[in-house]
């Protein structure tokens, strides 16, 4: 039986993994680790979108705050949790992909959307001068209806549409202080 996650050699992964770390705040590398992790836990063959957004309500104030409040995240949560079993174990047997973007290899380790979200992520942190954030992850996984992140976040009633705007909104602000008063490091 072959393995469903591609083994790599120690080289080859911490390769892979400082090429998708670069540019990223230190916080959403290690969101991005913790997104790894689950995806191997759950047998998964790539990171995907779902795993990037269970990753950053863990993990992330500002995008927790982004979806709304207490019962929604909880909903949003149980949604996330279920994806082990029901719908989710469909997703085992396919690569996430809406075509809209050329696909990229297994070595990476992500899916071609959610290879394409850490980009439209490092492009959107651009413009706020700094690494990569969680809003700016969040915002990249959000863009694409195709995107398992965006059908959990629907079945959990939050529309991936105002999830976007609110962001928009956000980022269209001056810049706020975050995390104890540094600005947009």
């Amino acid at each position: 039986m072959q393995p469903r996650i591609p083994r790599q050699s120690a080289h080859e992964h911490g390769v892979h993994r400082a090429e998708h770390d670069a540019g990223l705040s230190d916080e959403l590398a290690s969101m991005v680790a913790g997104a790894r992790r689950r995806a191997v836990r759950d047998g998964d063959r790539q990171i995907d979108t779902a795993h990037l957004l269970h990753s950053l309500l863990e993990s992330d104030p500002d995008a927790r705050a982004v979806l709304g409040d207490g019962p929604r995240i909880a909903r949003l949560l149980g949604y996330l949790v279920q994806r082990s079993i029901g719908y989710g174990l469909r997703w085992q047997s396919g690569v996430e992909d809406s075509g809209a973007v050329p696909v990229v290899t297994e070595a990476t380790g992500f899916s071609p959307l959610a290879a394409a979200s850490m980009k439209y992520a490092r492009a959107r942190a651009v413009r706020h001068g700094g690494p990569a954030r969680g809003t700016d992850l969040l915002a990249a996984i959000v863009v694409d209806p195709q995107a398992r992140a965006v059908e959990v976040l629907e079945r959990a009633g939050i529309d991936a549409h105002e999830v976007l705007a609110r962001l928009e909104n956000r980022s269209s602000r001056p810049q706020e202080c975050v995390g104890g008063g540094e600005t947009g490091r």
